[in-house]
């Protein structure tokens, strides 16, 4: 059971990715032909969830290259160079993000002395294409390996969106949702609405009715007492990254869920490919955080709440820490209770 929708797709020479604004009442494509293209979409939202933005950044590479193969070696490889660095600067958090973008420098530095830029160009693509099928077989094995945690009959809270709109498909903490699905468990999905950009409202809640997942959305505010009221079993988040002693950053209001759940007894784990491990980061506290438009807290599209002048902070994101995870599921295999010398042996596995 997987989404029926292409998160990202090459067409005719352009890369072309579902314009998650306009979801759910709207479904569209949104056509980069350029990494200036892709970088916008990625920082405006049309693409979103680290997964699916290290892919898009991917083949923002390619399809720039593709643009610059025409130029002479010197010149084609320094806008290449302005290409990855205008990309790493559209969104600070995710870090699929900068492990695409190094994936994709390392295939241009190997090529670089001989192949003339239409080959190069060839290459990329080729790597980008491989990002993508790389991250769905991912999600596929996570989702396998977090479906055996997941309890016949499971009332299962989830936060923002980690599924296969995050993702190149099936996806991470939906994937594991998908998988126990597929596995023939009976699961019920609720649904936070995630302030203040509604992914959970808008894009989780869809892609279940979409698979025909039962679902609930609730306020951000209601998980507490659900919880307290024993309607909820297990809480599942995806991740855009994890430090290497564990600390998870995800989208903001997960710090508070993890809480919630330690105080009720209730597992909190935490769906993440591999590449979302940062290693060269000791702990969470140096995640970067970014901070985003007060417009998404004072109102939503055309609609205004709060008044004129008000103060307002945005951090998207917060840091869950390890003692809090009940197990990290990624692609091969469950860290529980994770720390550093477990988290860097499964990142040493071929």
């Amino acid at each position: 059971m997987t989404l029926k929708v292409e998160t990202l797709r090459w067409r005719e020479g352009a890369l072309e990715l579902v314009d998650q604004r306009r979801l759910p009442l709207d479904f569209a494509y949104v056509r980069c032909s350029s990494a200036a293209q892709t970088a916008e979409a990625i920082r405006d939202m049309v693409v979103r969830g680290a997964p699916a933005i290290g892919c898009a950044a991917a083949y923002g590479l390619a399809v720039e290259a593709l643009r610059l193969e025409h130029l002479a070696p010197a010149e084609f490889f320094a806008q290449m160079d302005e290409a990855a660095a205008l990309l790493a600067a559209s969104r600070p958090t995710a870090v699929n993000l900068f492990w695409a973008i190094a994936r994709m420098r390392r295939c241009v530095e190997t090529a670089r002395p001989a192949a003339a830029p239409s080959a190069i160009a060839a290459a990329l693509l080729g790597q980008a294409h491989a990002i993508r099928d790389e991250d769905i077989a991912a999600n596929r094995a996570l989702g396998a390996h977090g479906a055996a945690l997941i309890e016949d009959g499971a009332r299962v809270l989830t936060h923002c969106n980690a599924g296969a709109l995050a993702t190149a498909g099936h996806g991470t903490a939906l994937g594991v949702i998908r998988s126990a699905v597929e596995g023939g468990k009976r699961v019920r999905v609720f649904v936070d609405e995630t302030r203040p950009f509604l992914q959970g409202a808008r894009l989780t809640a869809w892609e279940l009715l979409e698979d025909g997942i039962p679902a609930t959305l609730i306020a951000d505010v209601a998980a507490g007492y659900l919880m307290r009221c024993g309607e909820i079993d297990a809480v599942i988040v995806g991740t855009d990254r994890v430090a290497a002693n564990g600390d998870v950053a995800n989208k903001i209001g997960t710090y508070p869920l993890a809480v919630l759940a330690r105080r009720h007894g209730i597992p909190f784990y935490v769906a993440c490919p591999i590449s979302t491990l940062d290693l060269e980061l000791a702990s969470g506290e140096q995640i970067p955080i970014e901070e985003r438009s007060a417009s998404e807290v004072t109102g939503f599209g055309d609609v205004r709440w709060a008044p004129p002048r008000i103060a307002v902070r945005n951090p998207a994101f917060d840091v869950t820490p390890a003692d809090l995870v009940t197990a990290l599921i990624t692609e091969r295999g469950v860290i529980e209770h994770p720390d550093e010398a477990r988290i860097r042996a499964f990142a040493r596995q071929e």
